[in-house]
């Protein structure tokens, strides 16, 4: 299970058997928690999503929610070090090890996607709840990313994917007035994601004279990606590589698929087709820079996904129905009938806005009731299928299918 250890790491077997041996002693967590018990909180990846969200548990522990991060991990140390100073936590440089640790009780992973997977499956086999950055794993692991759904079912850890636009009730609410036939049949939706710069993927180089040894564990962090000579930009800038990212697909598009999934109540498409490319940004960047995706589902619905880092001018998110479209207008959620339909206006309110904060304290009050979570592992399973065949489509320049009888992409 997982990446075969690089010389020099914690082995797999070392590993199993440490996770054993705190089996035994009865300190796996419990799998319910008093609504005052402490949850104790591992970082894996200190970089500057990891750092992202240590400060927004300092809030949330500010606000008075019983959370304490007490372990850090990172395969760079300058890094490690920093979040050990801000925290008082232990320091890890191994994620296995970090696992092993009793006063872990849920992870957070906010580490290069191809590592996602791994160390989600690794995690609830060591008894941890986890809260996963998303992408649930990488756009060509799409096996893993079923090993990792069949891992945490058997584990029946609770796991909240990092798709925060999920915080916000505007899609369930949005799904309700839909179920109810405000606007009749589904029939197509549209969402987009835009901004004026490559600032997400070109992240910034904390030494550009950084050498891979005991400071900066470089076969680490390759993992199962293809065996490279160490290269200072693609250590630091890794979203910006093929090897370890995904580009819009994976990076941007489950912060505005995700929530049409909810909205729909559908799950796997049946084709998708994708375009795009780098068209404003070169040098070594490898991933588009625009990026569009077609999504046809068996219900009859078809979903268009629009991107370009070029140009911040939003595309509205839009549902279109036989008998009405919904759309979003500032905090209402809007419902226009169609030429004929004798429908008066609904209009309501969006009763809470989008919040990392109220993210978190959601994943963590879920941790002690083992209550579902708001962006839950079967939606990043479907959202991530969907997204690592939009990326296949690209590199192959075809359609591409998918079988719900095999669960498997067709190319």
């Amino acid at each position: 299970m997982g990446v075969q250890p690089e010389s020099g790491t914690l082995s797999r077997r070392t590993f199993t058997t440490g996770l054993a041996a705190v089996a035994a002693a009865g300190i796996i967590p419990r799998s319910t928690r008093g609504a005052n018990d402490r949850i104790g909180i591992g970082i894996i990846g200190c970089g500057g999503r990891g750092r992202d969200h240590l400060h927004t548990l300092n809030q949330v522990k500010a606000a008075g929610e019983a959370v304490e991060v007490t372990a850090v991990c990172e395969v760079y140390r300058p890094r490690l070090q920093d979040a050990a100073g801000k925290t008082g936590a232990k320091t890890y440089m191994h994620y296995q090890e970090l696992l092993q640790d009793p006063a872990v009780d849920a992870v957070l992973i906010a580490t290069p996607d191809h590592w996602h997977g791994y160390q989600l499956i690794d995690a609830c086999e060591a008894g941890k709840d986890v809260y996963c950055e998303k992408p649930l794993t990488h756009w060509r692991q799409v096996e893993l990313t079923r090993r990792v759904v069949q891992a945490v079912n058997v584990s029946q850890r609770v796991v909240q994917t990092g798709t925060q636009t999920l915080s916000s009730s505007a899609w369930t609410q949005a799904a309700r007035t839909i179920q109810e036939g405000a606007i009749g049949r589904p029939v197509h939706a549209q969402a987009g994601y835009f901004r004026n710069g490559d600032w997400g993927e070109r992240m910034p180089i904390d030494d550009p004279n950084a050498k891979p040894g005991n400071d900066l564990l470089w076969d680490t962090f390759l993992g199962d990606a293809p065996k490279r000579e160490f290269n200072v930009s693609r250590f630091f800038q890794w979203r910006m590589y093929w090897d370890y990212a995904g580009g819009p697909s994976t990076d941007l598009f489950p912060h505005t698929y995700a929530p049409l999934l909810r909205m729909l109540n559908i799950s796997f498409p049946a084709t998708v087709s994708a375009s795009g490319g780098k068209f404003r940004y070169n040098g070594e960047r490898e991933v588009p820079d625009t990026f569009n995706m077609l999504l046809d589902f068996p219900e009859g619905i078809s979903v268009v996904l629009l991107c370009t880092l070029a140009n911040d001018h939003p595309l509205p998110t839009v549902v279109r129905g036989e008998e009405g479209t919904l759309l979003f207008e500032g905090e209402n959620i809007i419902v226009k009938p169609q030429p004929g339909v004798d429908r008066p206006l609904k209009v309501d309110p969006i009763h809470r806005p989008e919040s990392m904060v109220e993210f978190w304290r959601n994943f963590l009050a879920c941790c002690r009731t083992r209550e579902t979570p708001w962006s839950p592992l079967d939606l990043a399973y479907q959202a991530q299928t969907a997204l690592q065949m939009g990326v296949f489509a690209l590199h192959e320049k075809k359609v591409v299918r998918f079988s719900r009888e095999k669960e498997a992409l067709l190319l």
